[in-house]
């Protein structure tokens, strides 16, 4: 029989990674919550089109990285590859255009067939921010402001560098893609099998390219800021302005791009080196297309995606968990017993982990092993008492306690 293994390119969040990662989660909804956003969870899986209409047929994702495939009803399915469109989706189908504007958190797995690498996994974990329903630069500060926040509650804002450019308004966009039909099809000898499909289907995409020979020919391209009308201009010098304000830092990157035709005005990536290479860990981008291209009525959107992987590794250690109380029945009757007290105890807010078998030096020994604060140890002599023994784990002393007492008493030791 083939060995039983996890697939290429996923892996299991077991120990201190889970505990790393539901730090990130955790700290990301917390500050999410202050910002005003609620929680939102859409399905991992969507009728392929949701993906392939908005992420565009010609896209790398879409043609090479997707997880689709028929399912026993013949309908076309893909896992998400991204939340945002699944989101946006979600939108539509619960008619919320009543409700706007609207703020969503999300979390969870996403999937992309990609060649595994430190931080990138197949299946791999996102936090995700959306405002939906808002036009002006005040949600683009916004939604930039709460990426900041949270990598400042992680500890990791100063080892990142938001990277920020304007794709300007729809208007603006065209001429830019004009020129840039107009440049690189003058070098069309020169590109990549890539890239010469890209110049049909999208050029802007040309710009983000990681071939090298593409790279050289990139370095003289026309700048998105040559083509800005006046309207896009004000719109990114209200959100500079607004970043000013709030003292964010941040880098004028005129070569940050989103390929996607929705996409208009902000763009920007929060990076770091502190991974080797420098990559992204939160970024996103104005998407005032999205739901219309979806088949919704016109409504601006804004949002970032968050690599959990990725913040994970950077992040300090996750805050340690409280200490449990190890419980320690002795015998058939303790056992009875211990299960009521240690259900009453996980009620007055416990952490309590009973030891299930073994000799009283086993079960302590576990109770090291689980770093317990303290433990209660239950026998038959302690039970005619109506005591139970309470072991100071730190301390090394031991006191006898009424069985009403406990809680009480657990409550005055030292932290």
């Amino acid at each position: 029989m083939a060995k039983i293994q996890s697939v290429r390119g996923t892996h299991d969040i077991v120990g201190e990674t889970a505990a790393r990662h539901g730090h990130v989660v955790a700290t990301a909804r917390d500050c999410a919550r202050r910002f005003g956003f609620g929680d939102i969870d859409v399905p991992i899986f969507e009728f392929t089109p949701v993906f392939a209409r908005t992420m565009g047929e010609g896209s790398d994702v879409v043609r090479k990285e997707m997880y689709s495939f028929t399912d026993r009803g013949g309908e076309d399915i893909t896992l998400r590859p991204e939340f945002t469109a699944g989101i946006c989706r979600a939108f539509i189908s619960n008619g919320m255009q009543q409700d706007l504007p609207l703020k969503f958190f999300a979390h969870g797995p996403a999937f992309r067939y990609e060649r595994p690498q430190k931080g990138r996994q197949r299946q791999f974990h996102q936090i995700d921010a959306e405002i939906l329903g808002v036009e002006g630069p005040g949600a683009d500060i916004e939604i930039i402001t709460l990426g900041a926040e949270i990598l400042h509650d992680l500890g990791i804002l100063d080892s990142c560098v938001l990277e920020l450019n304007t794709l300007g308004d729809p208007d603006s966009r065209k001429d830019y893609r004009d020129a840039l039909v107009t440049y690189f099809s003058d070098h069309k000898a020169r590109l990549s099998e890539d890239s010469i499909d890209r110049l049909r289907r999208n050029p802007l995409r040309i710009l983000d390219s990681k071939d090298e020979g593409d790279q050289k020919i990139v370095v003289d391209a026309p700048l998105m800021a040559e083509f800005l009308n006046p309207e896009s201009q004000d719109f990114f010098a209200a959100v500079c302005a607004g970043l000013d304000v709030l003292e964010i830092g941040y880098n004028l990157n005129p070569r940050l791009v989103r390929g996607l035709d929705y996409y208009t005005h902000t763009a920007f990536e929060f990076v770091t080196n502190a991974l080797g290479a420098q990559g992204a860990v939160i970024a996103g981008g104005r998407y005032d297309g999205l739901i219309k291209m979806l088949g919704g009525p016109p409504t601006p959107g804004i949002g970032w995606a968050g690599g959990i992987e990725r913040l994970a590794m950077l992040a300090a250690h996750a805050p340690e968990p409280d200490r449990p109380i190890a419980f320690v029945p002795m015998g058939e009757a303790a056992e009875k017993i211990a299960l009521k007290m240690c259900h009453g105890l996980r009620r007055d807010g416990f952490v309590v982990d009973m030891a299930f078998r073994g000799n009283l030096s086993r079960r302590l020994k576990r109770a090291n092993k689980v770093n317990a604060r303290a433990a209660l140890i239950l026998g038959d002599d302690e039970i005619a008492k109506g005591i139970i023994t309470l072991r100071d784990l730190d301390g090394g002393g031991q006191q006898d306690v009424a069985l009403d007492g406990v809680a009480a008493q657990l409550r005055l030791l030292p932290s």
